[in-house]
């Protein structure tokens, strides 16, 4: 069986060396790049099935890597970052990263983040099931069951659950939703996404104050729970 490939854009040597020693323990295979330009040309020799990315490069800042990739990859990215800022998580993923870790991190997590982002890659198109808990949706039938029960709701209620589902495990930002739902027309203001967000929240969880589907990262937009039947056959 292949090693997965994993890619460390990082300038730090300590966190380098942890990170190097994680992915070693976990039978990964391992290459680490120091600068962005490096990263760069080792993401189309070294064809990482992921890419751990700092921002803080020497050479270019890491959002300028990520647009480059972005440019001609799809490959999973996770930024590992000591940036805490709100807005700073909102532009990296809305160019297109999977997830951001802020620095510091255990080894536990960041294993199960880039569990989760390799299962992204590989997840099927609509045509299949999403599950988690007591939810199922059937994206090709369109319909929806909690607890065996049909949940009904309206279009666009619809629209952003599919949305969320067929990313779950990835945080969307509020931006991308709006986009993806309403179109680039739409102005900033966000309340119609919080208030369709809330009615879905009271059809579907048993307390909406403590969510078990839909979670909301404050400031940067939702995640769904992961689906439990990627990877499955």
């Amino acid at each position: 069986m292949n090693k997965i490939k994993v890619l460390l854009i990082e300038d730090d040597k300590s966190i380098s060396n942890f990170i190097t020693a994680t992915m070693d323990r976990e039978g990964y295979k391992i290459m680490h790049a120091l600068n962005g330009r490096e990263g760069l040309s080792l993401s189309t020799s070294f064809c990482p099935n992921v890419i751990l990315l700092d921002l803080g490069l020497p050479d270019m800042d890491g959002l300028e890597v990520l647009q480059k990739l972005r440019s001609w990859s799809d490959v999973p990215v996770i930024i590992i970052s000591a940036r805490t800022k709100e807005q700073e998580k909102v532009s990296a993923l809305d160019l297109g990263a999977d997830d951001y870790i802020t620095k510091p991190f255990g080894t536990g997590e960041l294993m199960a983040r880039i569990r989760t982002s390799l299962r992204h890659s590989h997840a099927q198109t609509p045509g299949h099931v999403y599950k988690a808990l007591d939810l199922e949706i059937d994206f090709e039938k369109r319909l929806i069951r909690l607890r065996g029960e049909e949940v009904h709701l309206t279009q666009i209620e619809y629209q952003l659950l599919t949305l969320l589902a067929e990313n779950s495990g990835r945080v969307l930002t509020y931006s991308y939703i709006m986009n993806a739902i309403w179109g680039p027309y739409m102005d900033n203001n966000n309340q119609i996404l919080r208030v369709n967000m809330a009615n879905i929240r009271r059809k579907l969880e048993q307390n909406p104050a403590q969510p078990q589907y839909v979670f909301t990262e404050i400031g940067v937009g939702y995640r769904m729970r992961e689906n439990e039947n990627v990877g499955t056959v």
